[in-house]
């Protein structure tokens, strides 16, 4: 699920805009500054940006500069400017779209959803059950086993499961976690995150100590491999 992140820093709008893309099914993470919104795109790996340029900290060219500085997620400008210099020159500065003000819900999602469609390339979707070694999961009958044996799951443990199988070797973070398995910011999850890791550990018969499928890398994730891989970590 893209994680959107929404900078703007009049309450009431930032409130109706959280809620419309939220409806539209988009993770959102609004703020009200360009100081916080460069914390975020630093912490988080964020889809797309809503950029407001009237914030209270920074101009809205400058916010614009450093974001491109430090991420290449896509930016929708949202501006009362409709001048052609403005708008070419906000162009120009890295911006991939805008919207000027006031505009309607629908044409937020529209634009959002466009711009996402057009700068992200969509994961092609598993076709049949995955298998790493001898763990099998079956997504569309949402069953899994280990060695022939079928595992009991909550609905949780295989969501994450399933996502990190579908992944198996790559490390994924716990902020791309919260966002896609539990359909929220990067919000004071990692506890839970580490808990539930715990639990599939502990079904997969294996410890964080002496991991056999799921393996953490340090300050990085966690990833989920084939333990008779010779690539796979020892």
């Amino acid at each position: 699920m893209p994680l959107v992140l929404l900078v703007e820093d009049d309450h009431a709008v930032r409130t109706a805009m959280t809620g419309t893309l939220r409806e539209a099914g988009y993770v959102v993470q609004p703020v009200a500054s360009a100081l916080d919104a460069l914390r975020t795109v630093t912490d988080e790996h964020v889809d797309l940006v809503v950029l407001d340029l009237g914030l209270p900290d920074l101009d809205g060219f400058e916010a614009l500069r450093l974001l491109r500085g430090v991420s290449d997620a896509p930016v929708i400008i949202a501006t009362a400017r409709n001048d052609e210099a403005s708008i070419v020159r906000l162009l120009n500065a890295g911006a991939d779209d805008y919207l000027t003000k006031p505009f309607s819900s629908e044409h937020l999602t529209a634009r959002v959803g466009a711009v996402l469609r057009r700068t992200k390339p969509q994961e092609k979707p598993t076709d049949g059950p995955i298998t790493v070694g001898e763990l099998m999961v079956d997504v569309s009958r949402r069953e899994a086993s280990l060695a022939g044996a079928a595992l009991t799951l909550t609905r949780r443990e295989f969501d994450l499961l399933s996502y990190l199988a579908a992944r198996n070797g790559r490390v994924i973070s716990k902020a791309e976690l919260c966002r896609e398995v539990w359909r929220q910011p990067h919000l004071h999850l990692d506890q839970t995150i580490d808990v539930h890791l715990s639990w599939l550990r502990r079904k997969l018969g294996e410890t964080a100590s002496a991991p056999r499928f799921l393996h953490t890398v340090r300050g990085v994730g966690v990833k989920l491999v084939d333990p008779c891989d010779s690539s796979s970590p020892a």
